[in-house]
Order: structure tokens, then sequence, then C-alpha cells
């Protein structure tokens, strides 16, 4: 049984709203990068209200780039992280600027900040962790590849971006699904 890392707890202020499920029922991890400039930030925007019943999107797991970890909502509940997806999956977001604060602009669809080796270690840590306390899971997968939602241009009516491009061309995908793999071994 791995160790487990070192997670702060930091419930959103909505958690107990959000639907609870049962472990078994988690088979799958996504990968996301917060596409803002720090967790500050993006705790800000995991607190704010966006639905009727009071909750917002945010993801259980969030990695700072110097390898902190905190979780915003408990694995025991379904978090809004990715379209037709979260009843059965866990969110990690990645803190990593993407293309904030030009997400639609087709100007500026380039990702280029390289995620620190301090929070891909971090990362490895929780998947490892995660595999042992929650055996259901079997496969992870990028935000970019469950929602493949084209939008509007914001610059350019005319042209359509990806809605999610995360976590980027420069997550290591190889080593973080070699990390998973081996996980069970």
């Amino acid at each position: 049984m791995p160790t487990p890392p070192w997670i702060h707890p930091a419930p959103l202020p909505y958690e107990a709203q959000l639907a609870p499920r049962a472990p078994g029922e988690i088979t799958l991890v996504v990968i996301h990068c917060t596409e803002l400039p720090d967790l500050a930030m993006a705790r800000e925007y995991g607190e704010r209200a966006l639905y009727a019943d009071g909750t917002g999107n945010s993801g259980h797991y969030y990695i700072d780039r110097d390898g902190h970890i905190e979780q915003y909502v408990a694995p025991e509940r379904v978090a809004h992280h990715v379209r037709g997806q979260n009843a059965h999956s866990l969110g990690i977001e990645l803190v990593n600027r993407g293309r904030y604060p030009h997400w639609l602009d087709s100007r500026h669809q380039a990702m280029d900040e390289d995620y620190p080796e301090a929070q891909l270690r971090a990362l490895e840590d929780l998947l490892r962790w995660l595999r042992a306390e929650l055996p259901s899971i079997s496969r992870i997968a990028g935000h970019d590849a469950l929602d493949t939602t084209l939008e509007t241009a914001t610059d350019d009516p005319s042209l359509q971006v990806r809605r999610k491009l995360d976590p980027g061309p420069r997550f290591p995908w190889p080593r973080i699904q070699s990390v998973f793999d081996s996980a069970r071994d």
C-alpha cells in the first residue's frame, strides 16, 4: 500500500450540496489544468456558484506548481469538472496558465507552460494512492479527450476553437500513464 501523499483538506463551501456516490462507482481519473495563473484564483473560480442548487465547477484535487495538494471535494461527492463524465470520475487540476486569459481567442491557443517536476511527482504520488484506495479506478484521461466541443472564437465569429485543451501538449502522458498502469503491480 503506497504512503498517502500529504493532502490539505480545503472543502468548497457547497461540497455538502454535491451529489453523494459510493467510492466503487469511481472508474476514471480526469487530468485537467486550471488555465489560471495560480491556486488562489483557481479557488476563487471553484467557489463561484453557477448552478441553481448553489454549486459550481471544481475538481476534487488541486496540485500547485510546488507539489502542494489541496482537496476541494471529497471523492464520495460528484464534482462538476467534465461534461458527461462526472458521476464516475475524479478530477485532478494542475495549476498551469494554459491559455489564460484568452481561452477562446483563436490567436492564443498555445499552451506553452511546462509542468514543474515537483507538481508531476505529487501527481504520481496521488495517482498511486488513489489506485490503492479506490480499486475501481481503471483509467485516466485528459479533459481534452473527453470534451471535444467547439466554441465560436472570441476574436473572430467565423472561427471555432476547442473549448478544452487541457492538460495540453506539454503534459508528459507517457510518463504519467506508465505510473498509473504500474500502480497496481
